[in-house]
């Protein structure tokens, strides 16, 4: 009896290569899974890298009308407002507006009007004291980021438009009526919160193009191309525009001609990084922002160079506040999908504290005065937590991302789908009339 012939002996050497070679691989992508997943797990430290020490700004005072006037309240998204020391919890209530859409993004204010853009790409200009509608506007189909303001104008950017052919939009229209000052279309979504300064509109878009546009026109002053989407808003230090993209990489540009000065990724990633959504806080001459690789990270801003990354164990989406807290120092505010809320020491990433949310936090804090406010987008609760010591003073039962904004005066929360304006209990006692003292007269 014959054994099996040469071709059928082929056939098998071949099978059992492929099987081989499919072991291979499997085991391959096994180990390199483990050693990615390890890899981004772990935090890294350089614990002498440089340090800038600043002080808190100032909260400013004079004639002229309020103005939170972009997402973050400064240039440089530190998301700290130096609100008095009245302003803080137990509030009271004094109105609430229902937008009637998912409100993914806090509004920005200017005079007497809150400007809120809802995901439904409708702008409301809402009366700050009693929250009637002053006009709408339908400006597209969908957006996600919070406008910004000036003295006549709001400048909005949409992930759709509702023009075939070009999904993307940036519009201007007059603040006191919400007729369209300009508009131009985009190749791609935007769903970047536009940044302004000296005369020019700053944001980016998810085909990778950061614009800088005339304020006045929309006309294109310069672009930049970076490797992936950017979504975040960017922040301006010193001439210099600072902002991650879904590439995984960190760049700092010329804020006059959009040129590159440095560009850097995060470091010791087996397969690369995750993505860069946060929008960076910029301030003692580092770069912070959180990826989804749930790591926070701080960058060196004049060079580009990593000081640290501090890992959660779960995506962080959300944009870090940054200020200098009593008893703490410098401190960096954060939440992660895995339900905590952080405050990293700024200088070395140390945990301060961390307070468990219990759900999913998705959305960025806000530091209004000594409270900072958070959302949690798995249990849609808003709380507000001292910030030098993590203790709860404030909860309330609805909200998802981005809670809080102040005119110094009153809170201003933006729930799942309300706004709602709340004042200080505390203020509100300080500026009730004394009662005028009587004297009493004995009868004889």
């Amino acid at each position: 009896m014959s054994g099996p012939s040469p071709r059928r002996r082929r056939r098998r050497s071949r099978r059992r290569a492929i099987a081989v070679a499919i072991v291979v691989v499997v085991i391959a992508v096994a180990v390199g899974a483990f050693i990615y997943k390890h890899d981004r797990t772990e935090s890294i430290y350089h614990p002498h890298a440089p340090f800038v020490t600043q002080p808190n700004p100032n909260l400013k005072k004079g004639p002229e009308p309020f103005s939170w006037p972009f997402y973050g309240y400064t240039e440089n998204h530190t998301r700290f407002f130096p609100a008095p020391e009245t302003v803080r919890p137990p509030f009271r209530r004094l109105w609430v507006h229902n937008a009637g859409a998912l409100l993914e993004f806090p509004p920005v204010i200017y005079g007497d009007r809150i400007f809120q853009l809802a995901d439904n790409g409708e702008l409301l200009a809402v009366d700050r004291h009693t929250g009637h509608t002053m006009w709408t506007h339908r400006l597209g189909e969908l957006s996600a980021s919070s406008p910004a303001v000036t003295s006549n104008t709001v400048y909005v950017t949409l992930l759709d438009g509702g023009r075939s052919g070009a999904p993307g939009r940036v519009v201007a229209v007059n603040s006191a009526d919400g007729a369209i000052r300009w508009s131009r279309r985009l190749p791609s979504a935007s769903e970047s919160s536009p940044l302004l300064n000296d005369g020019r509109v700053f944001f980016g878009s998810q085909n990778g193009t950061v614009y800088a546009l005339d304020d006045r026109n929309g006309s294109v002053v310069w672009t930049y191309h970076a490797g992936g989407s950017v979504k975040a808003s960017p922040s301006l230090s010193g001439g210099v525009l600072y902002f991650g993209d879904y590439s995984g990489q960190v760049q700092a540009i010329s804020e006059q001609t959009g040129h590159l000065l440095w560009r850097s990724g995060s470091e010791g990633a087996l397969l690369g990084s995750g993505t860069f959504y946060s929008t960076a806080a910029v301030v003692y001459g580092r770069v912070y922002l959180g990826n989804t690789d749930g790591r926070m990270y701080a960058y060196d801003a004049r060079t580009g160079k990593l000081d640290w990354a501090v890992q959660t164990g779960a995506y962080v989406y959300a944009s870090p506040a940054v200020t200098n807290a009593p008893g703490l120092g410098p401190t960096v505010y954060f939440g992660s999908y895995d339900g905590n809320f952080y405050a990293l020491n700024a200088r070395t990433g140390r945990i301060e504290w961390r307070f468990d949310a219990g759900g999913k936090i998705s959305g960025s804090a806000t530091i209004i005065g000594r409270t900072v406010y958070l959302a949690d987008l798995g249990l849609r609760h808003i709380y507000g937590l001292g910030i030098s010591t993590g203790h709860m003073i404030f909860e309330m039962d609805t909200g998802a991302f981005d809670p809080a904004v102040s005119d110094g005066h009153d809170v201003y929360l933006t729930g799942y789908s309300g706004l709602f304006g709340l004042e200080p209990v505390a203020a509100a006692a300080a500026a009730a009339p004394k009662p005028s003292s009587t004297s009493s007269k004995k009868k004889g």
